[in-house]
């Protein structure tokens, strides 16, 4: 459903997310570890996700990535998706079709279209706080 990339932005942001609240920063090395992503990968989706002013970047020896702790409750799963892989899971066919739409449906259009809005509704509710709580009570987990 979502890019690799967007995989990794999302469990990198909830990382970043939990080490902000213990007023940490995290560097690039430390975020690929814990999320079991390519080193280069990782720098270019959190690049990204600098741009979008989800995160925030720090030069030097005591640098890295952080979030500024008022923003994680106000930060949506939305937010992150559309940082890295854009608009396209709300407009995109459900088979892949490069036309598809009301007027000339593939043969899953409806249904999707279904599936697609509780989508959009669910990561437009969902709180990067929200995440990160569950991960930092181990009520869930980033990496096996």
């Amino acid at each position: 459903m979502f890019s690799k990339a967007c995989e990794y932005g999302i469990r990198a942001t909830i990382y970043v997310a939990v080490q902000s609240l213990e007023d940490k920063r995290t560097s690039l090395k430390g975020i690929a570890n814990e999320i079991g992503s390519p080193l280069a990968f990782t720098a270019k989706i959190l690049q990204q996700l600098v741009r979008s002013k989800i995160l925030s970047s720090v030069m030097g020896p005591a640098g890295g990535f952080q979030i500024e702790k008022k923003k994680i409750d106000q930060i949506t799963l939305s937010q992150i998706v559309d940082a890295i892989d854009g608009d396209y899971i709300y407009r995109g066919c459900g088979l892949g079709l490069e036309e598809c739409n009301a007027a000339q449906p593939c043969p899953v259009h409806d249904k999707f279209a279904r599936i697609r809005d509780e989508l959009k509704y669910m990561l437009n509710t969902t709180s990067l706080f929200e995440l990160a709580s569950g991960l930092e009570t181990g009520l869930t987990f980033l990496k096996r």
